[in-house]
């Protein structure tokens, strides 16, 4: 049995923490196991709850993503069979399989695997997620591959829709066979290489799909010309949109379960010139639950954001570009804050992840529900924390930090380039200067940089003086003391990275913290750079001293830092 006070003894959680998360479970009715509650509430990650129940059965644990799985293993046992029980073959030595289980309890299980296999089977606790992404990381090849093949094979004999066809013609051809197959086909690819977005590009010899993974577009599929009106008719089809409008842009959402994983599709549609170019950007519902601690911060930057969580009132603003993980953070915010005994209100353009505990709003222009009228309802609605998708109004910024006055907790986001640019922002869509300064508690700034990959992960002996000609801030980071050579590490490139050298992403950040003195600049308008330099003085590490410093961490790169933060 997995009790709580395992996790107070490995140091993972407080004594008062475990008490929050018991008086959570007990609100929920008390079936939700105690280390399920603490995951959900991001007081510990998947994987310390994975971890501890192999401790707590005498199960080992293996991090599935630092390990390299041998192909000879990968032959004992076949890809359906591993799909079905989550298992993943790592080693075979002597007669023993080593395999990697998110059920390794489960003895029936195991027969099957030792009947199919051959060998006796050494059971190994992972974490879910890690198993069958490594599972269709080793698999994939041949699974796609093959399946691509035989559905072109099977279009190649049949007659499809074209651009001059009708639309009763198109609809039949989408919903035909061998384009489902092939649609599902995309969307089973894009899951397992962990892709946040499909492009399908119509081109004027065929259509490419792409994939955004890690933030870095990737060719996925090049298909032939005649998919094109099929296949767009299909996806139009499945998010209910009209397949006639060929020459207006649509959106709409698809929500589907896939590998056992409930999914979200937010899907858009843009009239090109050789058709309709289609954009689904992946929604892991399951994957936003996480806690502040699994977004890449800096001790000093995460214990400073978790006492601004814990605020009753003011305004906590997260600034970025599109894509730089604003939203997730926000949400994780929203975690540390949903302790069940606050009424939490959201509005959002449109609402990304469903969160359990908290009410969410979408944002409707045509039904005249905007950003600033929700948030004037929400008010009325007794809310203790309140989040506001985006700041892009005068009227919606006053009346967020007039609610911050009057006693609530108001997370929002601003797109500037930097921290310290958004009193400024503000200024410049007339907002009071007094208001600015008397609500906001902080401004966190972030972008997203790929991590190096663990697989093939090694270490570059670097002179810092190439550091410092690259214009990095390795006097603020490292002192004025600093060694000659420093150790950084870069990814070989390997099949679990698709050769890149890099896997997952994590944040980087700069937090202002709202002095007296940088209070009293925004009160006289003062420039940006300005309130930089108090903010500075008072200990705010920059997003390029944060980047630099993941980067000694052997968290991410050089190259990489320098492609996001200053190209």
């Amino acid at each position: 049995m997995l009790t709580g006070e395992l996790f107070v003894e490995e140091g993972l959680v407080s004594a008062d923490q475990l008490e929050q998360a018991v008086l959570k479970q007990l609100e929920q009715g008390g079936s939700e196991p105690i280390a399920k509650v603490m995951v959900e509430m991001g007081l510990i990650t998947e994987r310390d709850r994975v971890r501890c129940l192999g401790k707590a059965w005498g199960i080992p644990f293996l991090d599935v993503r630092e390990f390299k799985v041998r192909e000879e293993s990968l032959a004992l046992l076949p890809g359906p069979l591993a799909r079905k029980f989550k298992a993943l073959p790592i080693d075979a030595q002597g007669k023993r399989l080593l395999v990697a289980m998110a059920n390794p309890l489960d003895v029936f299980i195991i027969d099957e695997l030792r009947q199919a296999s051959g060998y006796e089977i050494e059971p190994l606790i992972g974490v879910e997620d890690d198993i069958l992404a490594a599972i269709g990381n080793a698999y994939q090849m041949e699974v796609h591959s093959d399946a691509l093949a035989n559905v072109i094979s099977v279009l190649g004999t049949q007659p499809l829709g074209d651009d001059d066809a009708s639309d009763e013609d198109l609809k039949k051809a989408g919903e035909d066979a061998p384009i489902v197959r092939l649609a599902n086909l995309i969307i089973n690819q894009a899951i397992t290489d962990r892709a946040s977005d499909i492009h399908l590009e119509p081109r004027k010899d065929g259509m490419v799909v792409r994939l955004r993974i890690d933030g870095v577009m990737v060719e996925a599929m090049k298909l032939p010309k005649k998919v094109i009106a099929p296949l767009t008719s299909r996806f139009k089809i499945v998010a209910n949109m009209d397949i006639a409008e060929k020459r207006a842009p649509q959106d709409n959402r698809i929500s589907a379960v896939v590998n056992g994983k409930p999914f979200d599709f937010r899907v858009s549609t843009l009239p090109v010139v050789y058709g309709e170019k289609i954009v689904m950007r992946v929604l892991d519902k399951g994957g936003i639950s996480i806690g502040l601690e699994r977004l890449g911060f800096l001790p000093h930057n995460l214990s400073i954001l978790q006492d601004m969580a814990s605020r009753s009132y003011g305004i906590v603003l997260v600034t970025g570009p599109t894509g730089s993980g604003k939203s997730t953070t926000l949400y994780s915010l929203l975690n540390q804050t949903n302790d069940g005994l606050k009424n939490i209100i959201t509005i959002e353009d449109p609402v990304e992840y469903e969160l359990d505990g908290i009410n969410q709003c979408g944002v409707n222009v045509r039904a005249g529900m905007t950003f600033a009228s929700g948030l004037r309802a929400m008010l009325r609605q007794d809310p203790d924390v309140i989040m506001v998708g985006e700041m892009r109004d005068n009227e919606t910024a006053t009346i967020a930090m007039e609610a911050a006055l009057t006693g609530h907790l108001v997370l929002s986001t601003l797109h500037t380039n930097d921290a310290p640019s958004a009193p400024t922002r503000l200024i410049d869509m007339e907002v009071e200067p007094f208001l600015i300064s008397s609500s906001i508690i902080g401004v966190l700034a972030q972008r997203l940089v790929r991590q190096v990959c663990p697989q093939c992960k090694h270490e570059v002996v670097t002179p810092v003086d190439n550091l410092r000609r690259l214009g990095l801030p390795v006097l603020e980071v490292l002192g004025a003391e600093a060694a000659s050579e420093v150790v950084l590490f870069e990814g070989a490139g390997c099949d679990a990275c698709k050769g890149t050298g890099y896997k997952g992403r994590m944040g980087v950040h700069e937090l202002l913290v709202m002095t007296d003195e940088i209070k009293d600049e925004i009160l006289n308008r003062s420039p940006s750079h300005v309130i930089r330099n108090l903010g500075l003085k008072v200990g705010m590490r920059t997003l390029q001293m944060d980047g630099l410093q993941k980067v000694l961490n052997g968290n991410t790169t050089v190259d990489e830092i320098i492609r996001v933060l200053y190209a």
